[in-house]
């Protein structure tokens, strides 16, 4: 196993080995539709049939054919009814036209359908009064979809975007990815289930139930080993329980720097630990590798950096593992700072924000107040991440900053 580095490793460059080393699950499942949703495609899906399935009236009007049609003003007889879910049968005579409804399959020989604005009612029949255009108000089969189009590529994931469509096509089934599996645990003696009263220097294990949370958003199937005390028998049996059942095993606490020397011990017994600080803040003490069979990331034991470490490296890392190859963080944008922020150059730092429109208009940034890693009433105050460059320092108010928008995992 590689040895602990005391060198930072540039975010960039540790979500791209992450994303390097690993792979999609091989395991699929077939699913009906209405359990797919939060699933990802596993296969390319084509269309069984057209969309629309027939040429059908886009309004209702009157289906006409081009030749009954004189210049000017025309009268013609109404030889009968189209409806949705009930067309036209029979012989239709020359020189006549058919009343139809939005959605009717047109009757055969329909070479327009003119709307019902463009049509006067008389004794003897439908008095047309603007012209009309061959094709005009006809819906043509498969003008949406054509059958055995691909109406969805592997690695979708399905919501309510896409299950609507799909349920369109009379597709019942979906072979989609297995769910991930993830072991999750925290460590340390200070840490008190929430619901438990606290004793003298305990605090409540917020980490966990925040990143299980984040863990459900992601469709994740969840082995939640709660918390393990500082004993290396008790993590190393919690450690190789997290091994065997899981794909990922995601650990709170325990690899920051003074942590007890043990936890790194029992880590490079069990694998191959590939890096274990990185230059951002907060966040600095994130460990990345692999376990003998699952993948593993340690994350910091403060709650902020615990958060923001999940949210720029273990989402990205869970959506690759589950072939969501569509996955992507939302687009930063640069803005106008509406405050100073405090900032010291040396690492990537990620300050919490809100973004808002001010008096003119225009976008702007203020921070959520303090950015202490404890201070986790910060996301619920904020709705973007205000990203500073590792070489810049202070910030001063009206400056350009970037930001990135928080996607659903920290939305509401």
């Amino acid at each position: 196993m590689e040895a602990f580095t005391s060198g930072l490793l540039a975010l960039e460059q540790a979500l791209q080995r992450m994303l390097a080393l690993v792979s999609p699950l091989a395991q699929t499942e077939t699913v009906a539709l209405e359990q797919a949703a939060g699933r990802i495609t596993a296969t390319d899906i084509t269309s069984p049939l057209d969309v629309p399935a027939f040429a059908n009236a886009a309004m209702d009007g009157y289906a006409v054919r081009m030749a009954d049609l004189a210049q000017g003003d025309t009268l013609l007889p109404v030889a009968g009814k189209a409806f949705a879910g009930n067309p036209f049968v029979g012989d239709w005579p020359t020189g006549s036209c058919i009343r139809i409804m939005t959605g009717a399959p047109v009757p055969p020989g329909t070479e327009a359908v003119i709307m019902q604005e463009y049509a006067e009612a008389e004794a003897n029949g439908v008095r047309f009064t603007h012209p009309a255009k061959a094709g005009q108000n006809i819906r043509l089969a498969g003008e949406d979809i054509q059958r055995g189009a691909r109406v969805l590529a592997a690695g979708c994931a399905l919501g309510a975007a896409r299950l609507p469509l799909l349920a369109s096509l009379g597709v019942a089934e979906v072979t989609v990815m297995r769910r991930l599996r993830v072991a999750l645990f925290s460590t340390g003696d200070e840490l008190q289930r929430i619901g438990q009263p606290l004793q003298a220097g305990q605090i409540y294990d917020t980490n966990r139930f925040a990143v299980r949370l984040m863990l459900e958003k992601l469709g994740c199937d969840i082995l939640d080993l709660g918390i393990i005390r500082d004993d290396p028998a008790a993590l190393r049996d919690a450690f190789q329980r997290a091994d065997s059942e899981a794909d990922l095993v995601i650990s709170s606490g325990g690899v920051s720097v003074g942590e007890a020397d043990y936890t790194k011990q029992i880590l490079d017994d069990l694998g191959n630990i590939h890096f274990w600080k990185l230059a951002i803040k907060p966040g600095k003490p994130f460990a990345f590798g692999k376990l003998r069979q699952a993948w593993f990331c340690g994350l910091p034991g403060n709650p902020v950096s615990a958060a923001v470490t999940f949210y720029q490296l273990v989402q990205p890392l869970i959506a690759r593992l589950s072939g969501h190859s569509q996955w992507h963080f939302p687009p930063r944008q640069r803005v106008k700072a509406a405050s100073a922020l405090k900032k010291t150059p040396g690492r990537l730092d990620f300050q919490r924000g809100i973004v808002s429109r001010n008096d003119l208009g225009e976008l702007e940034v203020r921070a959520t107040g303090h950015q202490g890693s404890h201070i986790f009433s910060s996301f619920s105050l904020g709705n973007c991440f205000i990203v500073l460059e590792a070489e810049r320092g202070a910030v001063a108010a009206g400056e350009w900053v970037e930001i990135e928008p928080f996607n659903a995992l920290l939305g509401e």
